[in-house]
Order: C-alpha cells, then structure tokens, then sequence
C-alpha cells in the first residue's frame, strides 16, 4: 500500500556580499628647513716686539766713540791728570820741605820724574765683557672673536592623507523557494 505523501522541497535564499577594501595613503613631506652660519667676526690687534741693543759701550771700549763722548772723556782725563799732577807736586814739595829728616829728596824725584811708565802689552780694542746692552720688549696679541650662533628656520609641513572609503555592498543571490508536492493521493 502506498500511503500519500507530501514531499516539500526548500531552497534557502543565498546573499552574497561584494566589499570593497578601503584606501588610505598618508605622504609627509619632509620639512622646510634653511640653517644660516654667520662667520665669526675675529679681530688681532698686535703691539709690535721692540729690540734695543745699546752697542755704545762696546764702541767706546775699542776707541771709537762719537765726537761728544771724546770730548767728554778727554776733558775728563785732563781733569783727573791735572788733580794728580797738583797731588804729585803737593806730595813733593812736602818731601823737599822735610829735607832735614834724611834721604835725598832732590834725586829721588829726578829719578821717577825722568821716566815715563812702562805701557802694559795687551790687546785693549776688545770690547769689555757684556759692553753690548739688550732691551727686549715681546710683542702683545690681543684677540677677540666674537662667536655668530646658526639661524635655523624650520617649517613644518603637516601630512598629505587621501582616505576612499570601502564599500559593502549586499544582494541576494538566490531566492528562497518551497516547493511542496503530493504524491500518492488518488486511491
């Protein structure tokens, strides 16, 4: 025996979904940026160095000496020969005036005023010791610099950012469907 039977058929509904993906691009330029070095400004300001050599002494001691200093030395000389000459005199007149105490004044002196001195053999041209003077003044640098600091100028550029937002879109695919039969109903 068959017995009637329904038969149902479904079909579900299908959505299908289609998406976009979203876009974003994000640029940073670099920044603006000047940098200025100003040269320092150095100024040297320099007290030459002096020398003096005074070689004057030296030139006297070989007998060469400017006409001044001659004349100077010569009256000198002069003076100091006279002082001895009235000395020499004084000191023999007081030998003559004691003539009572012994000797033989008058032939003593005859004797050492008849010859003149022996003259000392040497070299006398040469220049006495440390005859040249030196004066040495160093010379003086003075320095200023004056330091200039970097002028650096920066500007910021903010980020360039595009954005395209994605997409979702939704359809139905398949439609849902029931289909239901009868089989075996007619006896």
């Amino acid at each position: 025996m068959q017995l009637p039977q329904i038969r149902m058929h479904s079909q579900l509904a299908e959505i299908q979904i289609h998406t976009t993906n979203a876009k974003q691009h994000i640029e940073q330029p670099k920044a603006d940026l000047t940098i200025q070095q100003p040269q320092a400004s150095l100024s040297i300001q320099t007290t030459p160095a002096k020398l003096d050599i005074d070689q004057s002494k030296a030139w006297e001691d070989m007998n060469l000496m400017s006409i001044l200093k001659r004349n100077e030395q010569h009256s000198q000389e002069g003076m100091k020969a006279v002082a001895q000459g009235t000395a020499r005199r004084a000191s023999e007149g007081t030998e003559l005036m004691k003539i009572e105490n012994g000797g033989n004044p008058l032939i003593s002196q005859a004797v050492r005023n008849s010859h003149d001195q022996m003259k000392s053999l040497g070299i006398k041209f040469i220049p006495s010791t440390f005859a040249v003077k030196f004066n040495y003044q160093p010379a003086e640098v003075h320095t200023d610099v004056k330091v200039n600091h970097p002028i650096i100028e920066a500007t910021v550029n903010k980020p360039r950012i595009t954005y395209q937002p994605g997409t979702v879109e939704t359809s139905l695919k398949q439609k849902q469907d029931l289909q239901i039969s009868f089989t075996n109903l007619e006896q």
